[in-house]
């Protein structure tokens, strides 16, 4: 069995939420958005993410992959499922549960903008920048985590724990950070 140490707590997630939707919503403005949850970890925060915007809404989902069966980035994004939704002229959210290498995040965004998106801007609750590898913008960040393995709360190891509440380090090494925005 895996020790896990609670990293950050279900109240101070829900709040985070909250601001990032506040956040999106101030920025949206009351325009429609098409919000887009990538598959699989992000589905419980977009879910709990969407309650709190109060805007006209429209979700979908993308499945692509970097990791395969490891925890590490392969480097190589492959797209397994695609959106459904008409994307021409919309206004995109893409919800992620982390941004790691940044790999995953640059691709969604390439799709989007390649299938004429008016707008392309990416929330995540999790932003781990000291692993990433590339330059895309991370329009909306809930936390900046340290190099560590995190589960609960949609996030998994091996299918597992995805229905924790909390967030959980598999290495609990620091402290995190609550980072509300980076510049877009």
């Amino acid at each position: 069995m895996v020790n896990l140490k609670l990293a950050i707590s279900e109240s101070q997630i829900q709040e985070c939420v909250k601001r990032l939707a506040q956040m999106i919503h101030d920025d949206y403005q009351g325009e429609p958005l098409l919000v887009v949850g990538a598959l699989n970890g992000s589905f419980v925060f977009l879910s709990d993410l969407i309650r709190h915007m109060h805007l006209p809404i429209q979700v979908d989902f993308i499945r692509v992959s970097s990791y395969g069966d490891s925890a590490k980035s392969s480097g190589k994004v492959s797209l397994h499922h695609g959106v459904r939704t008409p994307v021409l002229g919309k206004n995109v959210l893409v919800v992620e549960d982390i941004v790691d290498t940044g790999f995953t995040a640059q691709f969604i965004r390439g799709y989007f903008e390649e299938q004429g998106a008016a707008t392309v801007r990416i929330c995540t609750l999790l932003d781990k920048p000291v692993r990433r590898r590339t330059t895309v913008t991370v329009d909306y960040v809930g936390f900046e985590v340290p190099d560590e393995f995190i589960v609960g709360y949609g996030l998994d190891f091996n299918q597992q724990y995805r229905e924790l509440r909390g967030l959980y380090s598999l290495e609990a090494k620091s402290e995190y950070r609550i980072k509300p925005r980076l510049i877009h």
